[in-house]
């Protein structure tokens, strides 16, 4: 780029940002669909972000580490299962398609369970008991997001030859996608249905879990005032232990549906990215709300594609913080308001 450039900012801008108005309006229906498949998975990472603030008020920052560690567990699960990952479609018939994704599901789900419950256990629990300041947990999670990154990327390669490292693992893809209907032009497909109904699904139980259960009431209680929850007879070390256990679990889940979108994506940095915009997805749509997660998600996932069209695909991410940023200025609690820890979701 020449000086001139440089010191002109309307060549500066018009050489780096495309104004793409029409481009929008044309891909309007489909830019929708394909978004709303990737904010449904933000929406998923995003509860377990709301959650652990809810009850915590910790921001935990090692969460996106947890949905990479699902990738790779529902990885490893379907090479132990017969799947050699050689980047070709598993083609073996609608049924056994979808055990396979299920059962690749389930294994990402108690991966990522696992491992939240052992970071809170590791991490998290030592610093409760000595009385730590809110400061010292959050440097604490973002030392462990860096961690469980730097262990799959330098420490996994020498136990499992072929696992973690630099690269990404070669795809094993159980769905190719396939046009299932049309809407307004737009194409809709096998993989952006599966995503989006499982993702709402897997949200409403954990919202009816925690509206309408007694485990859910020990949540709301130990957000709302740990101090008497814990005289009432409610194990505030249980509540917290599960509420782990349940994000974790979502992630677990978020990282299959994921794969299934970018099958090529399991990489020892895949979840930080992505964990950054859930966390970005929570906060707009009020962390703490699970309702507020889900929304958030989905908004971010639309804003993502909309901007990528209309500034140029390099303002992918910074079209999402963007929305973030616009949003918090009139609404500080986000969207929907933090509820949690006000016993209202």
């Amino acid at each position: 780029m020449s000086v001139t450039a440089l010191a002109d900012p309307v060549l500066l801008a018009s050489g780096t940002i495309d104004f793409n108005i029409s481009g929008v309006f044309d891909q309007f229906w489909q830019l929708t669909v394909d978004g709303l498949s990737y904010g449904a998975i933000y929406a998923l990472v995003a509860v377990g972000y709301t959650l652990v603030y809810g009850v915590l008020r910790l921001i935990n920052f090692a969460h996106s580490e947890i949905f990479m560690l699902g990738m790779f567990g529902q990885y490893v699960g379907l090479e132990l299962l017969g799947f050699t990952a050689s980047g070709n479609t598993y083609t073996e018939g609608t049924v056994m398609t979808i055990v396979y994704i299920l059962v690749a599901m389930i294994i990402g789900m108690l991966v990522s369970g696992g491992a939240a419950v052992g970071l809170e256990r590791v991490a998290y629990r030592p610093l409760r008991k000595r009385g730590a300041r809110p400061l010292i947990f959050l440097i604490t999670a973002i030392g462990m997001s860096f961690v469980l990154q730097e262990f799959v990327h330098y420490v996994l390669p020498k136990i499992v030859h072929g696992l973690g490292g630099t690269n990404p693992q070669q795809p094993i893809k159980l769905v190719q996608p396939k046009e299932v209907f049309s809407l307004f032009g737009a194409s809709v497909t096998n993989v952006a249905i599966v995503i989006v109904l499982a993702a709402i699904a897997l949200a409403a139980v954990t919202e009816i879990m925690i509206n309408r259960t007694k485990f859910g009431r020990a949540i709301r209680a130990v957000a709302q005032d740990p101090d008497t929850a814990t005289l009432m007879g409610v194990s505030r070390e249980r509540v917290i232990m599960l509420t782990f256990l349940i994000g974790g679990l979502l992630a677990g889940a978020a990282a299959t549906l994921y794969t299934l979108k970018v099958p090529q994506g399991i990489v020892f940095n895949g979840g930080f990215i992505l964990g950054v915009k859930a966390f970005s997805a929570a906060v707009l749509g009020g962390i703490g709300n699970l309702r507020g997660a889900l929304l958030g998600g989905l908004i971010l996932g639309l804003a993502e594609d909309y901007g990528q069209i209309l500034f140029g695909t390099q303002w992918r991410d910074v079209v999402a913080f963007v929305v973030l940023v616009a949003v918090l200025m009139f609404r500080p609690t986000g969207i929907l308001g933090e509820s949690l820890g006000k016993a209202r979701v």
